[in-house]
C-alpha cells in the first residue's frame, strides 16, 4: 500500500518522466531553449557594469559567462542531434508561425558569448581570445544576416499570418543582426589590425541598418495590433517585453559604434566625419533610450495584468530577461557617455530586476526541464 501511494512521488523526482522516452527530449527540442543563453549571457555582461560594486561582481558574471558558453554548447549538441536524428521533423521548423522566429535567438545567444570573451577572456586567457571572438563574430554576422532576410521570406511565402495574431516574436530573427552591430562595436578597438578595425565597424553599421528599420516596421504594426486586438493570449505574455530589444540594442550599438569611430576613422583619413558619427551615436543613443522608458512602462503594465490573472510558466519567460538586460547595459553605457551618475542608478535598480527574474526563470526552467515537460515542439503533429 505505501509502495503504491510513493510510486507517484517518486515518478515525479525521476528525470524527464514527463516524456515517455528520454529520446524525446531530443526529438522535441527546439531553438526556444536559446532564450536562456540571451538570458543568462546578458546578467553575466551587466553585473560587471554596476557602479561602485562592479568589481566585486566581476566574478560572479565571469563565471555566469563559463556557465553559458556550457549552456549554448549543450544546446547546439540537442538541437545537432534532432538535425541528425530526426531531420524530417526538425526541417518543420521553418513552416511554423511562432517557433521559426527562436532560430534568432542562437545567433543572438553566440553574441552574448562573444562579448564576454571581452569582458572576461581577456583578463583571464590574454590577448589571444580576442582573434577568437572576431572568428565567432563573423560567424554570429553569418547566421544573424541569413535569419534576419530567410525567417522574413518565409513568413511572405509559407507562413499563414494575420494581425490579430501578431506577437512581439516577429522581432527575433530581424534583432539577431543588429545584436551583432552591437558586439561587433564591443569588438572593433580589441583588434590589433588597423584594417581589420575599420572593416568591423563598417560591417556593423551596415548590420546596424539592416536590422533597425524593420524591426521599428514591425514595432509600428504590434502597437496596432494591440490596439486594434488587445493583449496576445497569456502564453505569450512574456512577449510585451520583446519590443524593448531592439530599442534597447539600438541604443546601445549607435552608442558603442559612436564611441569607436573617433579614433578608427580618424586613422583612415576621416576625421572629418568621425566627430559626426560620435555625435550622432550619443544622441540617437539617448533618444532611442528615451522611446525604451515608454515601452518599458508599457511591459510592466502589461505584465502586471497578466500575472494577476495568473499565466503558466514557459520557456516564452525568458524573454523578460535579455531585453530587460540589454536596456540596462545600454544605460549604464549612457552615464559613461555624459558622465551622469543618474544613469548608473537606474542602471543599478535595472540590474537588480534583471537578477531576481533570471533566478526565478532559471529555476522554473530547470524545475521543467528535469521533469521533461518543457521539452514540446509544436512543429510535431503526432509522436512516433
Amino acid at each position: 500500500m505505501m509502495t503504491g501511494d510513493l510510486k507517484p512521488v517518486l515518478d515525479g523526482l525521476r528525470p524527464l518522466s514527463r516524456l515517455d522516452h528520454p529520446r524525446e527530449m531530443i526529438r522535441q527540442f527546439t531553438p526556444n531553449w536559446f532564450a536562456a543563453t540571451m538570458g543568462t549571457g546578458i546578467l553575466a555582461l551587466a553585473l560587471p557594469q554596476v557602479p561602485g560594486i562592479g568589481p566585486t561582481l566581476k566574478p560572479v558574471g565571469e563565471v555566469l559567462w563559463f556557465f553559458n558558453i556550457a549552456l549554448f554548447a549543450l544546446f547546439t549538441g540537442i538541437y545537432s542531434a534532432r538535425w541528425i536524428l530526426f531531420g524530417h521533423e526538425a526541417r518543420r521548423i521553418f513552416g511554423h508561425n511562432t517557433v521559426s522566429m527562436f532560430i534568432g535567438t542562437i545567433p543572438m545567444g553566440l553574441a552574448t558569448i562573444i562579448n564576454g570573451c571581452l569582458a572576461f577572456g581577456i583578463a583571464r586567457f590574454g590577448d589571444g581570445i580576442v582573434g577568437v571572438a572576431h572568428v565567432l563574430w563573423w560567424i554570429d554576422v553569418a547566421m544573424a544576416v541569413t535569419c534576419g532576410v530567410v525567417i522574413p521570406y518565409f513568413m511572405f511565402t509559407r507562413h499563414e499570418h494575420s494581425l490579430d495574431g501578431m506577437t512581439a516574436v516577429w522581432l527575433l530573427p530581424v534583432v539577431a543582426a543588429e545584436v551583432a552591430a552591437a558586439s561587433g562595436g564591443l569588438l572593433a578597438p580589441h583588434l590589433a589590425d588597423p584594417h581589420a578595425q575599420f572593416v568591423t565597424l563598417l560591417t556593423s553599421y551596415v548590420l546596424w541598418a539592416y536590422s533597425v528599420p524593420v524591426a521599428f516596421s514591425i514595432l509600428a504594426l504590434l502597437i496596432l495590433r494591440m490596439a486594434l486586438h488587445k493583449l496576445p493570449h497569456e502564453g505569450m505574455a512574456a512577449s510585451s517585453w520583446l519590443a524593448l530589444g531592439p530599442i534597447g540594442t539600438g541604443a546601445l550599438g549607435m552608442l558603442v559604434l559612436g564611441g569607436d569611430a573617433p579614433a578608427i576613422l580618424s586613422a583612415h583619413g576621416l576625421a572629418s566625419i568621425a566627430g559626426v558619427a560620435q555625435g550622432l551615436g550619443s544622441i540617437a543613443g539617448l533618444l532611442l533610450w528615451g522611446f525604451g522608458l515608454w515601452w518599458l512602462a508599457l511591459a510592466m503594465l502589461i505584465t502586471w495584468r497578466y500575472w494577476r490573472a495568473g499565466i503558466p510558466f514557459n520557456l516564452g519567460w525568458w524573454g523578460y530577461t535579455f531585453p530587460l538586460g540589454v536596456n540596462t547595459v545600454a544605460t549604464f553605457r549612457l552615464g559613461t557617455t555624459f558622465d551622469l551618475a543618474f544613469f548608473g542608478i537606474v542602471g543599478t535598480v535595472l540590474t537588480l530586476a534583471l537578477a531576481m527574474m533570471w533566478v526565478v526563470v532559471a529555476a522554473k526552467t530547470l524545475t521543467g526541464a528535469w521533469k521533461g515537460h518543457l521539452f514540446v515542439s509544436p512543429c510535431i503533429a503526432t509522436p512516433n
